[in-house]
């Protein structure tokens, strides 16, 4: 039988593959037979992913770039052009939060998330979409978005208003992209402790997301990998676009 998760031949690209929850996307990729291609502004960090993912039998080179700036961008993908040859799977996983309350908000600071949240995200794609398309290479684009996207979470407002941001601009390239053989979809993830929300979990707060969560418990980064993989894989996923996945261990269906 077929396998249909194979990712042999392919190169991914993981902007944000040195975070939490992309590198962990990141080596799920590398298990299923991918190169990855590690981008990240912390070149070291990105050296340690591309590490762990060599010692596990993978293959993966380690990338700098700034997802706010189209310069570091274009770089970071012809630097990756001269590595692989192309690629045929995007992983956005940047991300930035703040709990600052909104009477509190400088604009500052809202465009320092709107500017990696969603700017980025929206850099990435005409860069690394462009050339996918050039190069008629199918593929899959995946966006890292948030249960705050649909139904805002209290104390993080420009993250929630980012992250709804990036599912318009999910559904839009789906459309957008489909002739030229590109799906594109969102991952929405529930509560993964990672370096930008765990300043936010008081005591209180945890108590009430595991109140709010029927699974009762976080979710681990290797529990991304499995839609990750999905979403990446040609045979598996091939008439999937424009959708928003949930792995939130049921948040998103809670209710009174």
């Amino acid at each position: 039988m077929t396998n249909l998760f194979d990712l042999t031949g392919k190169t991914a690209v993981a902007i944000g593959g040195n975070s939490v929850l992309g590198s962990a996307i990141s080596k799920g990729f590398a298990a299923q037979g991918a190169k990855v291609a590690i981008v990240g502004r912390n070149l070291e960090k990105a050296k340690e992913v591309v590490k762990e993912i060599e010692d596990g039998g993978g293959s993966a080179e380690a990338f700098q770039a700034d997802v706010c700036s189209r310069d570091s961008l274009l770089e970071a993908a012809d630097q990756i052009q001269q590595w692989s040859g192309g690629w045929d799977i995007l992983l956005n996983a940047p991300g930035k939060n703040s709990s600052t309350p909104f009477f509190e908000l400088e604009m500052d600071e809202w465009d320092d998330i709107m500017d990696v949240n969603l700017k980025g995200i929206v850099l990435t794609c005409q860069i690394f979409a462009q050339k996918m398309i050039d190069q008629e290479r199918r593929g899959s684009i995946i966006n890292i978005s948030s249960v705050s996207s649909t139904t805002p979470l209290s104390k993080v407002f420009t993250y929630s208003v980012s992250k709804a941001g990036l599912n318009s601009v999910t559904q839009f390239l789906a459309r957008e992209f489909a002739p030229s053989g590109i799906r594109v979809n969102a991952i929405i993830p529930g509560f993964f402790p990672a370096e930008q929300n765990k300043k936010i979990l008081s005591a209180d707060r945890i108590e009430s997301i595991m109140e709010h969560t029927p699974m009762n418990r976080f979710g681990t980064p290797d529990e991304l990998q499995g839609a990750a993989v999905w979403l990446a894989s040609e045979k598996a996923s091939s008439f999937v676009t424009g959708t928003l996945i949930r792995v939130d261990g049921g948040f998103g269906s809670m209710t009174i």
